[in-house]
């Protein structure tokens, strides 16, 4: 069964920004859809199986953003 789950992410300005957010979440085993914002520093996060949030924020952290907390 699939997951949704939206986070706030500090940082993003731009598509640049969106682009590289969804590419290091995506990576994520399990994740199957990402979705950055940068206009309302929302990331929604589609997964097929569990993902820590800890898994999460290592990914934001790699592409250079802080995540905030869950929206």
């Amino acid at each position: 069964m699939s997951e949704t789950i939206t986070y706030r992410v500090s940082g993003m300005s731009c598509g640049h920004c969106e682009k590289a957010v969804s590419a290091e979440i995506g990576a994520l085993p399990g994740v199957t859809d990402v979705s950055a914002t940068a206009d309302t520093g929302l990331v929604t996060v589609v997964t097929e199986t569990p993902v820590t949030d800890d898994a999460i924020r290592t990914a934001v952290d790699e592409a250079g953003y802080e995540l905030v907390d869950r929206a």
